[in-house]
């Protein structure tokens, strides 16, 4: 149990997110450089991509906080990562993010992709950010949907495209701690390069047991 268990903190993207948490520009910065008092290891500082506002955030955060690695959300998509990595140029440490659904009901009906073209995708986005940054996260979203096989596969394939976390959201908020724990087990024994990058999770609390299936992935 020697190994570090690293925070990152998405109050900034995730977080403000919820109805009635929208922040200034000014109160970002603020609520960042609490962040760094707390010596929280990554600040997710928002979307660059998303909106002027959101760029603007994430590049004054950037220019200001030092301390944490900041990190810019990204679609795989290379407008998406440009975006980021524009923003993120001044920070000290920056990592990009990026993601891409994984489920079939995801792959089917809202990326309108098939497996084979999100696997190609994913890598290519995870390829590019590299090009700003060698701190590059990659999310498989809707992970706790998606089929297993897959998921292994998609998780071996950004790792050797240069992915040095590797995120495992429960997007919908539907899994149960047992369920979760296996989910990541599975993973460390069916990736071989899983040894290569660190494994996070971001789960969401429709349940009540977001903290419970963090817990029980570490």
């Amino acid at each position: 149990m020697g190994e570090k268990v690293y925070i990152f903190d998405t109050t900034l993207r995730d977080g403000e997110q919820a109805p009635g948490f929208s922040m200034t520009t000014q109160e970002k910065l603020q609520m960042a450089q609490q962040l760094a008092k707390l010596n929280v290891d990554i600040i997710e500082a928002g979307f660059a991509a998303a909106s002027k506002g959101d760029w603007e955030a994430i590049n004054l955060i950037a220019r200001e906080v030092k301390g944490p690695v900041i990190c810019s959300l990204a679609r795989a998509l290379e407008k998406d990562i440009e975006a980021a990595g524009s923003a993120l140029k001044p920070a000290e440490r920056k990592r990009i993010h990026t993601f891409i659904a994984t489920s079939p009901i995801h792959m089917k009906y809202k990326l309108k992709m098939s497996p084979e073209e999100v696997l190609e995708r994913a890598v290519k986005a995870v390829k590019y950010a590299k090009n700003f940054t060698d701190d590059v996260e990659f999310s498989c979203e809707d992970a706790t949907r998606s089929e297993r096989d897959f998921l292994y596969k998609i998780i071996e394939e950004v790792i050797k495209a240069g992915a040095t976390v590797i995120n495992i959201p429960d997007t919908v908020g539907y899994a149960i701690p047992d369920e979760f724990y296996n989910l990541i087990k599975g993973i460390k024994e069916n990736v071989p390069n899983i040894d290569k990058a660190i494994i996070s999770v971001h789960c969401h609390d429709d349940l009540g047991l977001a903290t419970a299936n963090s817990l029980m992935a570490v």
